[in-house]
């Protein structure tokens, strides 16, 4: 499914029909430890996107995730997982940030902070290892 094939598009859906595409997009991804995916999990949820146009051609997206305990050591994975499947579904145009819901980690604002920075994201991509499990976490089924 395409969610905005070309860019003028974004214009005549409603916010909350693009979020409903958005979480399409993401429900599928499995979690790095278990066989079920983030929305079997409840990780991510249909509340769990929030979108706001910005202007005719450009959304801002926002994706708050639940970790499954409050001490997961693979939060930032699951974030990096959902940033990757956005980056490679989306066009262009969409800026998104992706945060653990408020108080649902230990370590919420570290994770925040390391999902969100652009400079520390494109080094988690950098190892292959790293990026070879996002792939098989992404991967459509």
């Amino acid at each position: 499914m395409a969610l905005v094939p070309e860019y003028g598009l974004v214009d005549e859906k409603p916010d909350e029909e693009i979020a409903l595409d958005i979480y399409d997009i993401l429900k599928g991804i499995k979690d790095p430890e278990r066989p079920e995916t983030l929305e079997e999990l409840q990780v991510l949820t249909e509340e769990s996107v929030q979108v706001k146009k910005l202007s005719k051609s450009l959304l801002h997206t926002v994706v708050t995730f639940v970790p499954t305990v409050p001490h997961c050591s693979l939060a930032s994975l699951i974030g990096l997982c959902i940033r990757e499947k956005l980056k490679r579904s989306l066009p262009h145009r969409i800026k998104v940030n992706i945060y653990v819901k408020e108080g649902s980690h230990s370590a919420e604002e570290d994770v925040n902070k390391q999902i969100n920075d652009k400079e520390r994201v494109a080094a988690a991509l950098e190892n292959p290892s790293l990026l070879e499990l996002i792939d098989s976490c992404i991967e459509d089924r």
